[in-house]
Formats: C-alpha cells, structure tokens, sequence
C-alpha cells in the first residue's frame, strides 16, 4: 500500500507538470500564429474597429501568461470555454457581433459527445491488435529462427509498409463501396467502427508483434525455465506462469509508449472515413483554427495519455518488483 501511495503520488505530480506544459504551449503558439481569434468569430465582414473591441473584452489583448492563468482558473472549475465556430445543438456559426455573444458550444460538451466514439474505436482496434499480434508474436517467439518466427517477421514488414491513410482508403473503396459488405463512412452503429479499427490495428500490430516475439525468445534463453523444465512443470505452466510474466513487461511499456501513435492513427483514419470521434473533431478544429477546442482537446488527450502510462507502469512494477520508476 505504501509503494502505491508514493508512486501515484509522484507519478499524478509529473503528470500534472506535463499536462501544463503541453497545454501552456499549445495555449502560447496559437496566439502568436497568424489569426485573430476575434476576427475568427466575428467574421471577414467585420470592421476593425468592432474587432479590436470585442478582442479587448475577451482578454485577447492582455499577456499570454495572464490570458493562460485565466484560462487554467476557468479549468479547474470545469470551464474549457465555448467554440469558436460550432453553434449549440450542431452546426457552425456564422460572423457577427451579435453570433459572438451567441449560444456557442460548450468545449466539455463537443468533447463529451465524440470521446466515447473514440474509445469505443481504439478499443476495437487494440482488440483486433491483440488478435493478430497475439499468435504471431507468441509463436514467433517460442520457435524462434523457424518458419512462425518468420512468418512474424514477413507480417510485421508488410503491415508496417502499409500507409494508414492509403489502406483506409483502399479497404472503403473495395469493402464498402464495391463490395458493400461493411459499413464504413459515418457512424450509425458499431458496424461502422470495424473498417477503421482494422486499419489502425495494421498500423499498431508490427511493433508488438516484433516485441513480442523478440521478449518470449529472450525470457526461453533464461535459466529458469530450464529450472521449471527440471524440476517437472509442464510446458503450459512454464508458458503462462513464468515465460509470458516475464515477456509482458517490455510489452506492457511498448503499449503505454504506443498510445500516442493510437491517439495519431486515430485522428488520421477518422479523418478518412469520417468517423464522428476525438479526431475528427480535432482535424476540424485545426482547420477551423478553434482555439478553444484546440486547447480543451490538447489538455484532455494529454491527460488520458499520462494516466494510461501512470497505470501501465504501475501494473509493470506489480509484475516485476525490480523496475523502479
């Protein structure tokens, strides 16, 4: 109990110094790259002079420090602002000094509608993962230097040749539009999460697959499982109890690693089959330079990226008591 105590302690302390590191910047850079915010929501059409004073009574005008430790006060009372440019109820909204003041979507809201979409995507896709890496990995490892470690290795190649966008594209043209077996584009159920899980589960397999097969072969060569083969154990009970134990670790560390390239897949391959998630709303806020929604995005999918490692290297820990963090 004590060692949980002080690691999540230490631990949730860094996490915090990343997230306001990475929100500051974020929060820094997209007031010193060209365009105005106010000019953003008021529009093309709008005199300067209307401009400079509705900047001025947002707090535009004041230094990025004072600006960010506003903003942080608003956070921390679960205020991640309004949208520039998303009305209330769906839609965009046009220029105008009285739209400015208008009903604008709340941040927190737009997140909540498309972050479970979003998890419900990357869940499928780690599932798809574990189904192709799992046997290739495990077997490659276990025969290693014969056919299945081979035959992991020529997969993990392939799979990582292939660009996530052109096989996004290339499996909705063929699956969906020829074929018409799978829904794709959109989102109405399920269904349409399984095209785009499969695509970001090619992208993720190879690296685990490699470090999977790379980890077993490692452990088989260790003197305790000729140990367990000496003293009777069957193959089974050294597999699952002492071999995959040991192997899970570089794995597990690999996964907290791999998040940030699932949050990249993700927001890439939405993108592509217009999935309404996490990164699709994050493509459009990009493009429509919302800064609040840029800046509420980078806060929570920072966070949700330093909790995932928190826990996987607590569970690492767990596993093997001589990893310190």
């Amino acid at each position: 109990m004590g060692f949980a105590l002080t690691f999540f302690a230490r631990r949730l302390a860094q996490g915090v110094l990343i997230v306001l590191l990475v929100s500051f910047t974020i929060f820094a850079l997209l007031r010193v790259v060209p365009g105005d915010p106010a000019r953003i929501i008021l529009g093309p059409m709008a005199t300067d002079e209307v401009v400079e004073q509705t900047a001025r009574d947002m707090g535009l005008r004041d230094p990025i420090p004072l600006q960010y430790m506003r903003y942080l006060g608003q956070v921390a009372q679960g205020d991640f602002g309004t949208s520039f440019i998303k009305a209330r109820g769906g839609g965009s909204m046009g220029g105008g000094r009285d739209e400015a003041r208008g009903e604008r979507a709340r941040v927190l809201d737009l997140v909540a509608e498309t972050l479970p979409l979003t998890l419900q995507l990357a869940g499928l896709a780690l599932v798809f993962t574990a189904l192709i890496a799992l046997p290739l990995g495990i077997a490659g490892g276990l025969m290693a230097g014969r056919w299945p470690d081979k035959l992991a290795l020529y997969a993990s190649s392939i799979f990582v040749s292939l660009p996530n966008f052109w096989l996004a594209i290339v499996l909705a043209l063929v699956v969906t539009a020829k074929l018409g077996w799978i829904p794709s584009i959109g989102y109405q159920n399920i269904a349409y999460a399984i095209l785009p899980a499969f695509v970001i589960a090619i992208e993720m397999s190879p690296l685990f697959i490699r470090s999977l097969s790379v980890s077993i072969a490692d452990t088989m060569r260790h003197p305790f499982v000729e140990l367990a083969q000496v003293r009777g154990l069957s193959p089974g009970r050294i597999f699952s109890h002492h071999v995959l134990r040991n192997a899970a670790v570089p794995v597990l560390n690999l996964f907290g690693v791999q998040i940030g390239a699932l949050l990249g897949g993700v927001l890439i391959v939405e993108y592509i089959f217009d999935y309404p998630g996490f990164g699709l709303l994050t493509v459009q806020a990009v493009l429509q330079r919302d800064f609040p929604v840029i800046q509420g995005i980078a806060i929570i999918s920072t966070s949700i990226f330093v909790v995932i490692n928190i826990l996987v290297d607590f569970v690492s820990a767990q596993i093997d008591p001589r990893i310190e963090y």
